[in-house]
């Protein structure tokens, strides 16, 4: 049988045996995160992260923080990962993450939801349909450290800015 909860200050070790189970889907590597690292991610209200265990070992997790809006006083929850280990999906473990997910928002006053997921990833995208999830249209784009300083000196050296 799978449960679901949430990780807390107090749940490190489980932590880190989540994210490197997630990381083992995606195939990244993940750091090393120290406790001090993983309690000043998991104390805050607005980083949610679940599990799904099964006999007490991590199966699933997700991922999520809350974004605060500037067009009105609201909130909505932007999922960043979502993973079921390869051996256990396609059993409605995904889906309990992200409705448990949904819930524990929705408890905060929280209605909306969104995930980023890559075009050519048929089967996520398959999901959050399946899921419910609308489609938009957007394409994201990504920055480096380096990469904004450089682009920000081309556009004044070229009469931008």
């Amino acid at each position: 049988m799978v449960t679901v909860r949430r990780l807390g200050a107090d749940d490190v070790a489980l932590a880190r045996a989540t994210f490197a189970m997630m990381g083992e889907v995606f195939e990244e590597p993940v750091g090393t995160l120290s406790d001090a690292y993983l309690r000043a991610l998991l104390i805050p209200p607005t980083f949610w992260a679940f599990v799904a265990l099964e006999d007490g070992e991590p199966v699933g997790g997700v991922t999520a923080h809350t974004l605060m809006m500037t067009r009105s006083e609201s909130r909505e929850v932007f999922i960043y990962d979502l993973a079921v280990r390869a051996d256990r999906q396609r059993r409605g473990i995904g889906r309990q993450l992200v409705r448990t997910l949904k819930a524990a928002a929705a408890a905060e006053g929280i209605a909306l939801s969104f995930v980023p997921a890559d075009d050519e990833d048929t089967h996520a995208l398959a999901f959050y349909e399946a899921l419910g999830g609308e489609a938009a249209p957007v394409t994201i784009f990504t920055f480096e450290a380096d990469s904004v300083t450089a682009a920000g000196n081309a556009g004044r050296g070229a009469g931008h800015g």
